[in-house]
């Protein structure tokens, strides 16, 4: 079942992708689909590339469910020329989203500027989205920066610094027998990319279930039952293709050259074959030696590209599989109970429902 979007708001390179035959709808799209809202408030380089990054991972593990989906950005945020012709092209602000329901929300993080989350100039809009999701949506995804405000907002539970940055491609053993981890094997793989963490320890003592953890990378997945929504955490990003983390490690190679940060970046462990570290360390000892940002020139991104696997594609199709088939069985169950309250539609519209229902 493909994705759908609302006619004219589906965004250029995705349509581009398609050849054309993305899903176009008026509306919600009808009884039975699973609407979603997604809030994507990732910076201008990354903004576009996220996007595609969730409409395939939704597409590939919606299967037989329709999805419907719809943007949006918090107001506020930083933003060039581009960037905010392509939201105001494709996306809704988020002040438009207060007054409806979705079956379920996922929310993106941004790049921190301030070391306290609480000082940043978005925080009172996420925060009223946070609100929003506990009661008007069946379940919430919050991605990397916004699980870790969201536990900040909700419990108190402050993220605490790393000493490098959790940069790869990392195994985490699942902690619990819960349906969003049903089936995806004893070992899940997600990418990471970030500098600070919560603690697994911290998380339970405030009602959090740990869903996958780590010896040595500490937790990933986590949730929380929130008024009538699950909310559902991820450290990782399941949703990155194949070289998203080479665009990253290209990224910081280039801050470091513009001395904008202090150190060469540590390599992304887990996602690099052997031939392509002995390039990337070549770079290196180059670039130690000779610090202008023209060196990028030389940067051999092609040549590593042609290495690279999406190792925890399985993994992330399989959690976000469950997390729709959890939302679209919840939506049922309310659908049939309005049902039952109202007599909507008659016996001939109820089996027609439920036929398409069982089909999911």
């Amino acid at each position: 079942m493909s994705l759908m979007m609302d006619w004219g708001r589906i965004p250029t390179k995705w349509a581009e992708k398609k050849n054309g035959h993305a899903t176009r709808v008026t509306g919600n799209g009808g009884p039975g689909v699973t609407k979603i809202a997604l809030i994507n408030n990732m910076p201008d380089a990354a903004l576009e590339d996220t996007e595609l990054q969730f409409f395939e991972l939704l597409e590939t593990a919606a299967s037989r469910i329709p999805v419907h989906l719809e943007l949006y950005s918090l107001p506020g945020l930083p933003r060039g020329d581009r960037a905010r012709e392509h939201l105001h092209e494709f996306y809704s602000s988020t002040d438009e989203l207060l007054d409806r329901k979705f079956d379920g929300v996922i929310i993106t993080g941004t790049e921190p500027r301030q070391p306290d989350l609480r000082n940043e100039p978005y925080w009172s809009s996420l925060t009223n989205i946070f609100d929003w999701a506990e009661r008007n949506t069946t379940s919430t995804v919050l991605s990397c920066l916004a699980a870790h405000a969201g536990v900040l907002y909700s419990d108190g539970i402050a993220r605490q610094p790393l000493s490098d940055k959790q940069f790869g491609v990392f195994e985490y053993k699942k902690a619990s027998d819960h349906e969003l981890v049903s089936g995806v094997g004893g070992l899940v793989r997600f990418p990471h990319s970030r500098w600070n963490e919560v603690r697994g320890e911290a998380l339970t003592s405030c009602g959090y279930t740990v869903l996958t953890e780590s010896r040595d990378a500490g937790v990933d997945m986590f949730v929380k039952q929130k008024r009538t929504s699950l909310f559902v955490h991820f450290q990782g990003h399941p949703e990155y293709v194949a070289q998203t983390l080479l665009k990253e490690y290209r990224r910081d190679i280039k801050r470091f050259l513009r001395r904008e940060r202090p150190t060469y970046p540590s390599m992304p462990q887990g996602y690099f074959d052997a031939s392509a570290k002995k390039l990337l360390d070549n770079f290196q000892k180059n670039a130690l030696c000779d610090l202008r940002e023209e060196l990028m020139q030389s940067f051999p991104e092609e040549a590593l590209a042609g290495t690279l696997r999406n190792s925890w594609h399985l993994s992330a199709t399989s959690v976000y599989q469950n997390w729709l088939h959890y939302i679209a069985t919840k939506a049922k169950g309310k659908v049939f109970a309005a049902m039952a309250r109202v007599g909507q539609g008659g016996p001939a519209y109820r089996s027609a429902l439920a036929k398409d229902w069982k089909a999911t």
